[in-house]
This record gives C-alpha cells, sequence and structure tokens, in this order.
C-alpha cells in the first residue's frame, strides 16, 4: 500500500518534474530533449545479445564505473547498457563510449515505463553506482528476477535520517537488492539498520580509488602546465567542482593572495554546466577590482590570464592534472564535498572546506596523513595556498602523502567484480 501511494503520488507530481525539465533547459537544452524515454518510450534498437545494466546518475558515477564498464566491454557474450539521469552524464557516456555501449535515460520511476524499458531491455542484472534508490524500479527487478547489485555504495547518516523516515517504502526497496558493495563499514552499518540484510553487504572500499591515469593524460597534462603556469612562472591554483555560494568566496581568497602573491594564477572550475557563464560573469565583476584578465577553457589558446574559468565538460581530471594546488568545492557550503581522490592520484596538495560528508572516511584518512587541510572561509583558503605557494617542497611532500592513500585503498574494482560475475552467465567457450 505504501508504494501504491507513493505511485499515485508520482503520477500527479509528473506535470511538474516535466516543467522542471523544462525550465532547466534554459540554461542547458538538452533538458528539453528526449523526454519519451524517461517514460519508456523511444529507447531505441533491441539488443541481441544478454544486457548487462548499469545506472549511472550523473557525471561523478559515470566516471567511477568507467573502468568497470570498460572491463565487461571486453566480454564479446554480453551488450552493455548505460543509463543516466542528467544530459551531462548522458555526454559523457556518448564521449567515452559511442557506438559501443546502449545508453539512454533512466524512466521516471513508474510502473508503466518501467514495463516498457525491461521489456524491451531484458536485462541480465543490474549494476546501479552508489544509492540511487527508486521503489518501483526496484520492485520491478525483484518481480523479473533481475539481480541487482549495488556497487560503491554510500550512505551518510544524513541520507540514512531520510530514509527513516519512509521506512516502510525503504525495507521494500532494500529487500530487492541482491548484493550491496559497500564503501566502508559504517555505511554498511547503517544499511544494515535500515533493513538491507547482513548476507548482503559487502565492505569493498571505494571504487575511485582504482583510477588510472593514463601516460597519454599525464603528458596531456604536463603539457598544459607548461601552458598554465608559462613555464613554471606561475603557480596555478584549481578551484574544481564549486557549488553557487562558493564561488565568490573562492574569488575573495584570490584576491587576497594576489596581494602577496602576484604570480598566482586561479582556475574556477564550476561543478554545474548552467552556471558556466554567471560564473564567467562573476569573476570578470570581481577580477575587475585588480584589473585581472579572465578568460574561458573552451576559448582559451594560451593568452596570459589571471583566472581561467572551467567550461568544459570531462576535462576536471585533466585540469587537476594541469594545478599545482587543489581546492575540492562543495564543501565550502553544506554539500559535502567532492571527490579527494582525483587530486590524491595526481599527487596534489589538497585543500577543503569542512563540509566533507559525502567522502567523510577518505577525508579523515587524508586528514590524518597530513595530505588534506580543511579550511573555513575566504581568508584562511588564501592563507593555505599562500603557504603551500611559498613552499613547493612542503607542497609536494603533501602532495605525495595524498598518492600514497590512493595507492594503499586501491582494490575495490576487483571485489565488486567478483559480486557482479555471480549474477552473469559464463562466457561460452
Amino acid at each position: 500500500m505504501r508504494r501504491l501511494g507513493y505511485t499515485l503520488l508520482f503520477y500527479l507530481l509528473l506535470p511538474l518534474m516535466f516543467m522542471r525539465l523544462w525550465r532547466r533547459g534554459a540554461s542547458l537544452p538538452a533538458y528539453r530533449q528526449r523526454w519519451a524515454e524517461r517514460l519508456g518510450l523511444s529507447l531505441g534498437a533491441r539488443p541481441h545479445k544478454p544486457v548487462l545494466w548499469f545506472h549511472t546518475v550523473s557525471v561523478g558515477e559515470f566516471i567511477a564505473a568507467k573502468g568497470i564498464i570498460g572491463h565487461y566491454l571486453e566480454r564479446e557474450d554480453l551488450e552493455i547498457l548505460i543509463t543516466t539521469t542528467t544530459p551531462t552524464g548522458s555526454e559523457r557516456v556518448h564521449a567515452a563510449f559511442e557506438g559501443r555501449v546502449l545508453h539512454c535515460y533512466l524512466p521516471y520511476d513508474l510502473p508503466g515505463a518501467l514495463r516498457r524499458f525491461l521489456k524491451h531491455f531484458q536485462p541480465q542484472a543490474f549494476v546501479c553506482l552508489e544509492t540511487e534508490l527508486w521503489p518501483n524500479l526496484l520492485h520491478a527487478c525483484a518481480s523479473r528476477d533481475i539481480p541487482v547489485i549495488l556497487a560503491n555504495a554510500r550512505l551518510s547518516e544524513k541520507s540514512a535520517a531520510g530514509y527513516r523516515r519512509f521506512k516502510g517504502l525503504t525495507r521494500g526497496m532494500l529487500s530487492a537488492i541482491t548484493e550491496a558493495a559497500i564503501q566502508n563499514s559504517e555505511d554498511a552499518q547503517r544499511f544494515i539498520e535500515l533493513g538491507l540484510p547482513e548476507t548482503r553487504c559487502h565492505v569493498s572500499g571505494n571504487i575511485k580509488f582504482d583510477l588510472k591515469l593514463s601516460d597519454a593524460l599525464i603528458a596531456e597534462a604536463r603539457q598544459l602546465h607548461t601552458q598554465l603556469s608559462d613555464h613554471d612562472q606561475h603557480t596555478v591554483w584549481i578551484a574544481a567542482s564549486t557549488h553557487k555560494g562558493e564561488d565568490e568566496l573562492i574569488l575573495d581568497a584570490f584576491l587576497t593572495l594576489r596581494e602577496t602573491h602576484p604570480n598566482t594564477r586561479l582556475l574556477l572550475v564550476p561543478r554545474h554546466p548552467e552556471r558556466f557563464d554567471s560564473v564567467v560573469a562573476l569573476s570578470e565583476s570581481r577580477g575587475s577590482v585588480q584589473g585581472l584578465t579572465v578568460h574561458r577553457r573552451s576559448l582559451y589558446a594560451g593568452e596570459p590570464f589571471d583566472i581561467l574559468v572551467g567550461d568544459t565538460m570531462g576535462e576536471l581530471l585533466l585540469l587537476l592534472g594541469a594545478s599545482d594546488i587543489a581546492f575540492i568545492g562543495g564543501s565550502l557550503v553544506d554539500n559535502g564535498g567532492h571527490n579527494y581522490i582525483e587530486p590524491a592520484a595526481w599527487a596534489m596538495p589538497i585543500l577543503s572546506g569542512p563540509s566533507t560528508f559525502n567522502f567523510r572516511e577518505i577525508a579523515a584518512e587524508l586528514i590524518q596523513q597530513e595530505a588534506l587541510t580543511l579550511v573555513s572561509g575566504a581568508d584562511a583558503l588564501a592563507e593555505q595556498v599562500a603557504r603551500l605557494s611559498a613552499a613547493p617542497q612542503a607542497a609536494a611532500a603533501m602532495g605525495a602523502r595524498a598518492k600514497q592513500v590512493a595507492e594503499r585503498n586501491r582494490g575495490a574494482s576487483l571485489r565488486l567484480f567478483t559480486l557482479i560475475d555471480r549474477h552473469l552467465k559464463p562466457q561460452s567457450d
């Protein structure tokens, strides 16, 4: 009955959801396209082989899953289906695997849309990245005997409190999960307390630690760093994955920093593409106080700059590798922070605001190893960037400790392969 009530409410809210897509399309037109897919329609050609289905909500989840997906693409007896929720996630799928995978948006959590979707693709197994739990989706999989593997799962106390408010729905969803590869023991305990059977919980670590930097990417990053730093004449500070409300603080910190460290350049990379233009405008407005030069990464051709706004998609890993000091956004606002593992893999000194609950365990280990420093605001941020800029050897040592943390935590992907393989038919010789 609880799921029925949820479904009726979802149908009532459906017009508002399409209105929201239309509004978001004002800044990102792709939100106004492919609406039929969200209703389980116009899904493209039917597969000719058994399907392994991965759901990655958006860019971050897709990047985390890219290596896992690539592993299964090597199997000739499978077709890979990737669903996303956002246009930016869809764009990354096409850029990485165009022509090699099936792809569409995940349908809304409505029985009819899901029935059409599952009938069309008939997946052999469903791998859901992180914690994208939908009652009707999981019920539909369970009723069709489709194994559900929750991969790289995490559950903060804040999220767990939200699920507790809907215990009836939550228990039903968790009972449909076949296996859960959970990042750490604390999150696993929260899943168990919410109703996931303990026998289905596997603490397997974070697959993001298994990031591999290719030789080609390393060479490209070095070349870009030479350009951005003007042959090491400037320190390049990247503020990555920033949110609304943080950019002002970062620009305040940069203006303060430039008074004593004029050879520092800022690479400011907003988290969401719909904010690119507004961040450029904000940077130009704030920078005009000191006569600073602002450029867009999408138009950048090697000119001198003071602030470069990263207004491209799919380049964050490259931009991190081309920088000297990293600040990770979503942390000076109460958003829980973003991926600290990527700068750690590049052996970078890392700074963050105090909100780190999305990566709590990783942040704690990096702090313990003196590889991550938390700052509370613009003044503290400027002070720490100045400290690292003035002491390159100390900055390099901090980055080396970060890389050691990343390397020590590798191996989650292999453990996840074992869980997925349990539910796939063996390859034929």
